[in-house]
């Protein structure tokens, strides 16, 4: 590397950019019942949520996906598909947040709310409570069939 790149990526990598954090979050359908969590921390507490979370620095979204869904589910999980990306800069109230929405299948695991999570259950597709974020909106444009 050459000194003047040296420099240039010391002083880009300690610059303050505004920029959006990476989360993900896992669709579990069952026999027509969809897996969801209860917040254990704000925002939301105590609100039902699709399971995920950050990403962590190093990590990929896939492996971060099957970690959250298995921290906050006790559920080990395979990835069946990319359902879908959620970019609207108002979707957290913590800041600008981009989610990516992976299908999944349960592979091992028993079902029980830990990490983030104070409750895991299934609940009928056709009878979900108002949930956190834009998951509503997640869930109803992925059983449509659409891709965001």
């Amino acid at each position: 590397m050459l000194k003047y790149e040296k420099q240039y990526f010391t002083f880009y990598s300690i610059m303050s950019f505004k920029i959006p954090r990476v989360t993900v979050d896992g669709i579990i359908l069952n026999n027509g019942k969809i897996l969801l969590i209860r917040r254990n921390r704000q925002p939301f507490k105590g609100r039902w949520a699709l399971p995920g979370g950050f990403v962590e620095y190093g990590e990929t979204t896939e492996d971060a996906v099957v970690r959250e869904v298995y921290e906050e589910t006790g559920l080990k999980t395979r990835i069946r598909d990319l359902a879908g990306v959620y970019s609207d800069p108002n979707r957290d109230p913590r800041g600008h947040t981009i989610s990516i929405v992976y299908s999944l299948e349960i592979i091992d695991g028993r079902l029980k709310g830990g990490d983030d999570a104070s409750d895991a259950q299934f609940f009928d597709v056709k009878k979900l409570p108002c949930l956190s974020f834009d998951h509503n909106r997640i869930i109803k444009e992925f059983l449509e069939g659409k891709r965001s």
